[in-house]
């Protein structure tokens, strides 16, 4: 059964409204990763440029396909990937030449996560595909790791998906699914 709260962030996202809500280590900012209007005002609300490109979070990787071109990909690159998932890590995949440039910025690739939340992994199970995931934070300030901080900065009016972030410390680890290097 569906949580309440999970169900009103459902409508949030399908009305192309902007969310908070906790990941491993920090709290995100997310939407309809097919909707411009809702990717820009994301971007608008988090002063945060569109050529830096998004990440998208997913409950499983049947989530993320339509957005990559993993053909691109040997198998031990999806090897490294598929061992690290669900978890902390987001890997940049070569992106789908169907993939919208507000989500890609400048790039040609798309990075991408299957998160290890379970109340994030359960949002995107019932919402039925990935949303946006970038840091609940104002360009320049430290993200948000509860939701009186997200409010502080972004307002009471912000629909938050109330819950605890999980164990981690720091933010995402990123890393090329090519090379394996390690960006963050």
């Amino acid at each position: 059964m569906i949580q309440k709260n999970i169900a009103k962030i459902i409508l949030t996202l399908q009305h192309q409204e902007v969310i908070a809500y906790p990941t491993e280590a920090v709290f995100g900012l997310g939407c309809n990763p097919d909707n411009e209007k809702a990717v820009n005002t994301l971007l608008t609300l988090k002063q945060r440029s569109q050529e830096k490109g998004l990440i998208l979070v997913a409950a499983n990787y049947n989530q993320l396909r339509p957005y990559l071109d993993d053909s691109k990909l040997n198998r031990i690159q999806k090897q490294n990937i598929f061992t690290s998932w669900p978890g902390a890590i987001t890997w940049i995949i070569p992106a789908s030449t169907k993939t919208p440039y507000w989500l890609t910025g400048r790039f040609n690739s798309l990075a991408v996560r299957v998160i290890n939340h379970p109340l994030i992994q359960q949002l995107c199970t019932y919402y039925g595909k990935p949303i946006v995931s970038t840091s609940a934070n104002l360009n320049g300030c430290q993200p948000c790791r509860n939701e009186s901080e997200v409010k502080m900065q972004f307002g009471a009016a912000l629909s938050i998906l109330s819950g605890k972030i999980g164990g981690h410390k720091k933010p995402s680890e990123i890393r090329d699914s090519l090379t394996g290097k390690q960006i963050r």
